[in-house]
């Protein structure tokens, strides 16, 4: 095994409820999720549950030294890692649902593309919530989301619950092919135009 996919099955074992996969994505998701990151400009990226950094990497492989890169991890082993191995992205270890202060408190209120690791079918509906509004708060209709789901899972009810959360929090959801290429093989969620926009200082 590599160092960060011991790492990762580590703090499954401790705390599946919140990393939520037992090994890290694959390059070919990682590239797929990431689609929305803009290629030009100095683009506010926000990335939710990083874990090892997966999606970092390819965050910042696109980024190409532009913008601010924003990762939020809530545990702190795997924050601690991401950071010594990308010391260019600005590792937050917080929950994710303080996203709008955490986003303030660096000079910004919207961000541009907002990509998220979390295992979102894994949480309560009350903790859905609170993570889906925080979000949406940080966004505006040109505001780019994307997640990913695990293809045999998306027929059980948690996700078949989040799946219609998404139909009825955004405008507009495009669900991608199904990346074979990932252990196992999952499918992303491309999000945009949250129906309610918290409006942020002009």
């Amino acid at each position: 095994m590599t160092n960060d996919t011991t790492l990762f099955l580590g703090q499954w074992m401790r705390s599946p409820g919140t990393v939520g996969a037992v090994a890290p994505s694959s390059r070919r998701l990682a590239e797929t999720v990431t689609t929305p990151v803009p290629r030009r400009g100095d683009p506010v990226i926000v990335e939710l549950g990083p874990g090892t950094g997966a999606f970092t990497a390819e965050i910042q492989r696109r980024l190409g030294g532009r913008g601010h890169h924003m990762a939020v991890e809530i545990n702190p082993r795997l924050a601690d890692f991401l950071a010594a191995r990308h010391p260019k992205v600005d590792v937050v270890v917080d929950d994710a649902a303080r996203l709008p202060q955490l986003l303030e408190d660096r000079g910004f209120y919207k961000a541009d593309a907002i990509v998220s690791g979390l295992p979102w079918a894994a949480f309560s509906e009350e903790t859905q919530t609170r993570l889906m509004d925080a979000v949406t708060a940080i966004m505006d209709p040109n505001t780019a989301f994307t997640t990913f789901a695990y293809s045999f899972a998306k027929r059980l009810p948690p996700a078949q619950r989040f799946r219609q959360r998404l139909l009825d929090t955004f405008d507009e959801v495009v669900v991608g092919r199904t990346v074979w290429g990932n252990l196992p093989p999952a499918f992303v969620y491309h999000a945009r135009r949250p129906r309610e926009c918290v409006a942020g200082p002009a």
